[in-house]
C-alpha cells in the first residue's frame, strides 16, 4: 500500500481486511486532499461510485421483493405502463441486475440536460433512457450497463413510493446504524466527516470533495442507481459480514441485525445468474486477469468502483478485501490501478495462508 502512494497509484486509500469474522487489517495510507495535504484516516469517507450498485441499489430490490413487492421475473411494463409495448417492456427485473438486458453501457445524458431543476432533470433522463435503443437481444449478451441501474432506482422509487436513498437507510442502513453509509443530497446540506478528493472535474470545474464523481449521478441530485453512495472501509465492511452471516444461514436467523436480510434470498442473489459471470448486483472473479488475482475461490463476489473503490468477498473462505482510494483525484486518466489491484489482492491472499485456488466445497 505504501509503494501504491510512493508510485502514483492513488494519492490516498484505506485496506480493510477481514478473515472468518476478525478484522485483520485496517489503514489508512497517503493523502485525502493533494492540495490540502490532508492524510488519510480509516475514518475517511471516499465516494463509492459503483459500488453503490450492490451496496444499495442491489440490496433494496432485495427488501421490496422481501416484502412481497417485486419479483425477479417482474417485466419493466409489468410495472411501468409507459414501456408497454417498447423494446424495454420486456426486460426483466434479474436481467437489469445481471447487465444482459441489452442496454447500453453508458451514455453522457448529463451533456443533454443542463441546468434544469434536479427533479426535472432526473425525469429527462430516464425519459432519455428509455428512448436509447437497445444493442442486443434481451437475455443474450452481457453488457456492463449504468443504464440498468438507472432503470432500477425508478423501479425502487416507483414500487416503494419512496425516494430510492431514503428507501435504503429506512430499510437497511439506519437498522444497522451504518451512519457512515450514505448518499449526499446535493440540495441538502454536506454531512459531517472527512471526504476524500476526487477529480479536478473540467465539467465542473472544481476539485470534487463530497459532491458525486459520476456526472449523471451528479445531475440527479446526487442520487442514481449506479452512483451516489459515500462512505468508510469500516462501513461496508460492516454491510458485507452481514450479508456474508445471512449467506451462511439460509434457513436460521442469529441477532436481529443477522436477520434484516433473509438468508434463502441472499443467496439467490450472490450465486452465479445463468450463464453471465454474475451474480445479481455483484460481480464475480474473471476467468483469467481478475482484478482480485489469482488465489480467491470460484465463489467469490465483489464490485469495482470508478473513482477506485472496491471489494472483493471470497464466500468459500469467508475472506473479505475492502480497498477504497482516490485514484481519480486530480485526474481520471491515472489507471495504474488496473495493474496495482492483482497484485494487493494476491499479497493479501498469501499473507492469509490461502496462496492457492480454494477447492470446491472448501471453507476456513
Amino acid at each position: 500500500m505504501g509503494k501504491g502512494v510512493r508510485d502514483h497509484v492513488f494519492p490516498g486509500a484505506v485496506l480493510l481486511v477481514a478473515c472468518r469474522g476478525e478484522v485483520v487489517h485496517h489503514q489508512g495510507y497517503g493523502l485525502a486532499n493533494l492540495y490540502t495535504g490532508t492524510p488519510v484516516t480509516t475514518e475517511t469517507l471516499f465516494d463509492l461510485a459503483s459500488l453503490t450498485k450492490p451496496l444499495a441499489t442491489a440490496l433494496s430490490v432485495i427488501k421490496l421483493i422481501e416484502t412481497g413487492r417485486l419479483r425477479l421475473a417482474h417485466s419493466l411494463e409489468a410495472l411501468f405502463p409507459e414501456t408497454a409495448g417498447t423494446d424495454k417492456g420486456p426486460i426483466r427485473i434479474d436481467q437489469l441486475l445481471a447487465h444482459n438486458s441489452g442496454l447500453p453501457d453508458y451514455r453522457p445524458f448529463y451533456e443533454r440536460l443542463g441546468a434544469a431543476p434536479l427533479e426535472t432533470n432526473k425525469s429527462l433522463l430516464r425519459k432519455q433512457i428509455l428512448k436509447e435503443p437497445l444493442i442486443g437481444p434481451i437475455g443474450r449478451k452481457v453488457l456492463y450497463s449504468d443504464l440498468g441501474f438507472m432503470l432500477l432506482d425508478w423501479v425502487i422509487e416507483r414500487v416503494s413510493g419512496t425516494r430510492p436513498d431514503r428507501f435504503i437507510t429506512q430499510q437497511v442502513y439506519a437498522p444497522l446504524a451504518l451512519d457512515r453509509l450514505f448518499f449526499v443530497d446535493l440540495e441538502g446540506p454536506l454531512p459531517q466527516g472527512r471526504f476524500a478528493a476526487t477529480e479536478h472535474c473540467p465539467w465542473r470545474n472544481r476539485v470534487l470533495e463530497g459532491r458525486v464523481h459520476d456526472e449523471n449521478a451528479f445531475v440527479s441530485g446526487g442520487i442514481q442507481g449506479h452512483a451516489g453512495l459515500f462512505g468508510t472501509a469500516a462501513a461496508v465492511y460492516r454491510l458485507l459480514s452481514i450479508l456474508l452471516v445471512a449467506y451462511h444461514r439460509p434457513s436460521s436467523f442469529g441477532s436481529k441485525e443477522d436477520s434484516i436480510f433473509p438468508g434463502a434470498l441472499v443467496r439467490r442473489f450472490l450465486k452465479p445468474f445463468e450463464d453471465t459471470g454474475r451474480s445479481l448486483g455483484f460481480d464475480r472473479p474473471s476467468p483469467a486477469g481478475s482484478s482480485c488475482g489469482g488465489f480467491f475461490s470460484d465463489d467469490t463476489v465483489g464490485h469495482l468502483g470508478f473513482t477506485g473503490a472496491s471489494f472483493w468477498m471470497d464466500l468459500e473462505r469467508s475472506v473479505i478485501v475492502i480497498l477504497l482510494t482516490n485514484r481519480v483525484h486530480p485526474s481520471r486518466n491515472n489507471v495504474k490501478i488496473r495493474g496495482f489491484r492483482p497484485v494487493l489482492h494476491d499479497r493479501v491472499m498469501k499473507e492469509l495462508g490461502y496462496g492457492r485456488k480454494a477447492e470446491p466445497g472448501e471453507i476456513g
